[in-house]
């Protein structure tokens, strides 16, 4: 007759009951030739869907904001007129245009009906589209000193750009009329080799005048001897 302890056959015919960790890893590990299923981690796609990729910022080569940086330090600085000059031609547009409308509506109102007063809308019309226009030929003209030469530009319907080497100046002065006078104003006008590269700046600071014509006699004179 065999004999045995209570420990003895539990420890023969079950799982030890003492060893929970010897139990856990049982639970947890897969039967025998059998591979482990792959749990998919946080921010991992499950088995069977696509990864899904991050865009990549794309970045724009050295070379080319090497090149911008470059074209806008070779850009002119360009330099407009003061508004001194629309304000004297507005004034005159009203002037002259103004006493013709009052003419062309008034008299002939007055000495042959009211039907004819309506000969004051041309002229009326005229000086609101020269009112508008005066403005955008204004807004139109600008110069900028270059290296080797003056560059002048102007014209709203035709633009017109006018290049004054400095080597080729002969004479450099400044005019004011009496009406620029009143407002404050001076023109340069500048006079080469060839007439076709004459050109006048109007409407400018009488210091700004001044300044440009020592700054261009000094260059002309410089790029002469240079010859």
């Amino acid at each position: 007759m065999e004999t045995g302890s209570p420990d003895d056959t539990g420890t023969a015919g079950t799982p030890n009951a003492a060893d929970p960790a010897r139990n856990e890893r049982s639970r947890t590990e897969p039967p025998h030739g059998k591979p482990a299923r792959d749990e998919p981690t946080p921010g991992e796609p499950a088995p069977g869907e696509p990864k899904q990729t991050e865009p990549v910022a794309q970045t724009e080569p050295a070379e080319n904001e090497w090149a911008r940086n470059e074209r806008a330090r070779n850009e002119p600085v360009w330099t407009g007129l003061p508004p001194g000059l629309l304000h004297m031609r507005r004034l005159l547009l009203v002037v002259w245009l103004g006493l013709l409308t009052v003419a062309a509506g008034l008299l002939p109102g007055l000495f042959l009906g009211a039907p004819w007063a309506a000969l004051a809308l041309p002229p009326l019309a005229l000086l609101v589209w020269g009112w508008v226009m005066l403005e955008r030929n204004w807004r139109s003209w600008r110069y900028t000193e270059r290296a080797d030469d003056l560059l002048i530009s102007r014209g709203v319907l035709w633009r017109e750009e006018t290049v004054v080497p400095y080597g080729r100046m002969q004479l450099v002065e400044v005019t004011s009329g009496p009406v620029e006078r009143h407002f404050g104003l001076a023109s340069v006008q500048l006079h080469t080799a060839a007439a076709a590269t004459d050109a006048t700046i109007p409407g400018l600071d009488p210091a700004e005048a001044e300044r440009l014509r020592d700054r261009l006699t000094e260059l002309g004179e410089a790029r002469s001897a240079g010859l």
